[in-house]
């Protein structure tokens, strides 16, 4: 079943309030995935920095000593924020590709969770609500951020099989649905060089977006080439270092609503969601319409 939140906001006053409003949308969306939730919150860039977001099941091993040993692989100076079981590494943006790599060498029971110049996520089994107070959702700011509620109904319910899903930088995606043709494009995205964590569905439309992007499209060129080249049911809620994109397959028969004013644009898999949004009251409502790229960008 699944529940999907996202926000991108336009008004720069309300970037302070990301972390709450999107903690409030997902929390609501709780009775729709109570296996486990994750979210991906797009924060201000650090000039010349990446960030890469890090899970482990043993924090208080895995990230002691990590970003010494990590900063003498690449030759510079990390710096460590540790969150419950995440942490986000700082490096130089230069030495972002050779960071990842250091980290899988030494500590190989570390999951790397996303990287790039804004975004940070986190992602855990839980009840959502708990899942977001674990990773205080609420004191977060940001410019946009999406989320997730999860109901397991094909796959086992763990860290890793939780959204979103991460491919590129800066990149990610929500997902409500299924894919059929999921196992044929993971062998075709493989053969053209992308790596997958998991055989979650989910993550093989991460990819094939990033795969698209990375030929030069942007998110909602890239959405429209999914319609023809993604089988199934599905919602996609995707974000990138300055984009928001939402999509339907031409069925839709998974619940979606979009709200937009001159603040924020927002969605939800119910409107219900939405509700406690500043300003709802004269927003832009409406349920998109299927086989159809909605796409902000800054």
């Amino acid at each position: 079943m699944c529940g999907i939140v996202g926000l991108f906001l336009k008004d720069k006053s309300l970037e302070p309030q990301l972390g709450a409003l999107l903690s409030g949308m997902l929390t609501t969306m709780c009775d729709r995935g109570p296996d486990s939730a994750g979210f991906a919150v797009y924060g201000a860039p650090s000039s010349g920095k990446a960030k890469i977001t890090v899970q482990s099941a043993d924090p208080g091993q895995d990230f002691d000593g990590l970003a010494e040993l990590v900063g003498g692989a690449v030759g510079g100076e990390v710096l460590i924020a540790r969150k419950d079981t995440h942490a986000v590494l700082t490096v130089a943006a230069d030495k972002a590709s050779a960071a990842r790599e250091a980290i899988r060498t030494a500590r190989p029971s570390i999951r790397i969770m996303g990287t790039g110049e804004t975004i940070e996520i986190y992602k855990e089994v839980g009840y959502p609500t708990e899942v977001a107070e674990r990773f205080s959702l609420s004191q977060m700011s940001g410019t946009h951020g999406i989320g997730h509620t999860r109901m397991a109904t094909e796959s086992a319910v763990t860290t890793l099989g939780a959204h979103p899903f991460s491919t590129g930088a800066d990149e990610c995606l929500v997902h409500n649905g299924s894919l059929s043709n999921h196992n044929n494009l993971r062998r075709e995205l493989k053969h053209d060089g992308m790596t997958f964590e998991t055989e979650n569905d989910t993550e093989v439309a991460a990819a094939y977006l990033t795969w698209r992007m990375n030929q030069g499209l942007n998110l909602g060129q890239a959405l429209e080439k999914g319609l023809d080249d993604l089988d199934g049911f599905y919602t996609f809620v995707v974000g990138t270092k300055d984009g928001f994109g939402v999509l339907r397959d031409p069925v839709a028969c998974k619940p979606a609503v979009l709200a937009e004013t001159d603040r924020y644009v927002a969605f939800g898999s119910e409107y219900r969601a939405l509700v406690n949004l500043p300003g709802i009251e004269d927003a832009k409502v409406w349920e998109p319409e299927p086989a159809t790229v909605y796409f902000w960008e800054r």
